[in-house]
């Protein structure tokens, strides 16, 4: 973890100032803690969950709220400010500071959609499938959550269907017993930061 962290920050900025990372994938694929270690890694990088952006009547209907919100402040070297919202309460809560950060990771169904890609210095996709990653949210959520989950399926094979962030993934990213496994994704082009995920040897592990 520690050496795909310090490829990352000898990335040029993408974003002002901000080197912004994009975590993507099926929902319970596992971005949340791959997103958590690797900001620990970053010494403490901020995350933005893009389930703070999304709201129940918005799943993924969401771009322009990010982009007035985040992308734009952090594009002028600003300190970005959201209102997360509360899955319970069904409302959005105070604003909360983003600041330009050297290194930013955005983590959440979605993260590698079309609007975004521009603004990314490093697309990673959790490598699950979608029907596995589901069963494991599911599982996460419990019985209270099993007509969202239902209503959530439909919306993000809709997503994808339309906005696919597979094929753009720079890193595609599998859990293992030890680890994690970073491999060149099918976006990915040869670079210095790829030096050893390019290599003929044995994969590597973080």
């Amino acid at each position: 973890m520690r050496d795909l962290a310090a490829r990352l920050r000898r990335l040029p900025p993408s974003l002002g100032p901000v080197r912004l990372i994009g975590v993507d994938g099926h929902a319970g694929s596992g971005k949340s803690t791959f997103a958590g270690q690797l900001a620990a890694a970053l010494d403490g990088a901020p995350v933005l969950h893009l389930d703070d952006i999304a709201s129940h009547e918005q799943l993924f209907d969401w771009t322009d709220r990010l982009m007035a919100q985040v992308v734009g402040p952090l594009a002028r070297g600003e300190s970005g400010h959201y209102t997360p919202y509360d899955w319970r309460a069904r409302a959005f809560g105070a604003p909360r500071p983003l600041p330009a950060a050297p290194v930013i990771l955005l983590e959440g169904v979605g993260a590698g959609r079309r609007e975004l890609r521009p603004h990314l210095a490093r697309l990673l996709w959790m490598e699950l499938p979608r029907e596995e990653s589901w069963a494991r949210g599911r599982l996460r959520d419990g019985a209270e959550q099993r007509e969202f989950w239902d209503g959530w399926v439909e919306a993000e094979r809709a997503h994808f269907a339309a906005d696919p962030s597979y094929p753009h993934a720079d890193l595609l990213v599998t859990q293992t017993p030890v680890g994690y496994e970073v491999l060149p994704g099918p976006g990915s082009t040869p670079g210095p930061d790829q030096a050893v995920t390019l290599s003929d040897g044995p994969s590597p592990m973080w």
